[in-house]
C-alpha cells in the first residue's frame, strides 16, 4: 500500500505541473501577441528578422511552376560567333602537315592584294604610279621602269622616254592604255606623253569596283590555299587519330578565316580611299 500511495502521489505531482505550464502559457499568450503586433507595425524592423507565418491548417499548397528561360536572338549570335579557338604546336603535326608553310602562303595572298591595290588603285597620279605597268614584248614581260625612263614634265603631264628600247615603244603605249588608271598616252618618236587624268567621282567609282574584283579574286586564291592544305591532311593522316586530323583541319580554316578579315578589312579602307 505505501508503495500504490507514492506513485500516485508522483503523478498528482506531475499534472500539477503540466497544468501550472499550460496555465504560464495562457498567461503569457497575450503579452507575446502584443509584442510581435508592434514589432509588425513598427517600420524601423529588419523584415529578415520577422519569423515567417505559420500555414493555417487548411491551405493547400501546390508546388510552384518551373520556369524555363530562353536565350535571346542576340546570346545566341554572340555563342555563334565566339567558337572554340584551336591553336595545335606546329612542331608535333609536322609528319601530316607544316601549318607554318600554310600560314605563309594565306599571308601571301593577303600581300599580293595590298600590292594589287597599290599599283592599280591609285588616285595619285605621279611617275612612280607607272613602274608597276608590265609591258610585254618578244623578249617577255618587263617592268615599264625598266625599258623606259620615267619623269614629271608638269603636274598635268608624265613623260616616258623609250629612247633605250625604241622598239618596245608601240607596246609600252599599248600597256599604258589597258592598265586600269584612266590614261591616253600619246606618241612623239621614242617619247610616250601621259596626260594626267582627272579624277572624277566616275573614276573613283570604277576604281571602288575594281577594288572587289581583286577582292574577290585574293578570296578565290586564298580557298585554294585551304583546299589544297586540306587535302594533303586527308592524304597523309595514316598513323594518326581522327581527333588530331580533325583539329588540323580546324586549324587550318581558322587561319584561311582570320586572312579572309583582313581582306576584307583591306577593302573597306581602300574603298573608303577611293570614293573619299
Amino acid at each position: 500500500m505505501p508503495n500504490v500511495a507514492f506513485t500516485q502521489l508522483t503523478c498528482f505531482c506531475k499534472c500539477c505541473k503540466v497544468n501550472m505550464s499550460v496555465n504560464h502559457l495562457r498567461l503569457l499568450r497575450p503579452l507575446l501577441c502584443q509584442s510581435l503586433s508592434r514589432q509588425l507595425r513598427s517600420p524601423l524592423v529588419a523584415t529578415y528578422g520577422l519569423p515567417e507565418p505559420l500555414p493555417h491548417p487548411n491551405t493547400t499548397f501546390y508546388p510552384a511552376a518551373p520556369k524555363r528561360l530562353y536565350a535571346t536572338k542576340k546570346a545566341k549570335a554572340k555563342a555563334k560567333g565566339q567558337a572554340a579557338k584551336v591553336n595545335i604546336n606546329s612542331a608535333l603535326v609536322e609528319d601530316i602537315i607544316v601549318l607554318d608553310e600554310v600560314k605563309g602562303d594565306m599571308t601571301a595572298v593577303l600581300d599580293a592584294l595590298k600590292e594589287d591595290f597599290t599599283r592599280n588603285l591609285s588616285i595619285r597620279t605621279s611617275p612612280g604610279a607607272l613602274d608597276h605597268i608590265v609591258v610585254t614584248t618578244q623578249d617577255g614581260k618587263f617592268p615599264l621602269n625598266q625599258l623606259g625612263q620615267v619623269s614629271m614634265k608638269s603636274p598635268q603631264l608624265i613623260m616616258v622616254n623609250m629612247s633605250s628600247f625604241p622598239e618596245a615603244t608601240a607596246a609600252a603605249t599599248r600597256a599604258l592604255r589597258e592598265s586600269s588608271m584612266n590614261l591616253n598616252p600619246e606618241v612623239d618618236g621614242t617619247i610616250i606623253k601621259v596626260p594626267v587624268p582627272k579624277v572624277t567621282r566616275e573614276h573613283r567609282e570604277n576604281l571602288a569596283k575594281l577594288a572587289k574584283q581583286f577582292t574577290n579574286k585574293a578570296k578565290d586564291s586564298l580557298r585554294k590555299v585551304r583546299s589544297n592544305a586540306v587535302t594533303q591532311v586527308k592524304k597523309t593522316k595514316e598513323g594518326h587519330s581522327e581527333d588530331t586530323v580533325r583539329l588540323v583541319e580546324k586549324q587550318i580554316q581558322q587561319m584561311a578565316d582570320n586572312i579572309a578579315v583582313d581582306i576584307d578589312k583591306q577593302l573597306v579602307a581602300k574603298t573608303k580611299e577611293l570614293l573619299g
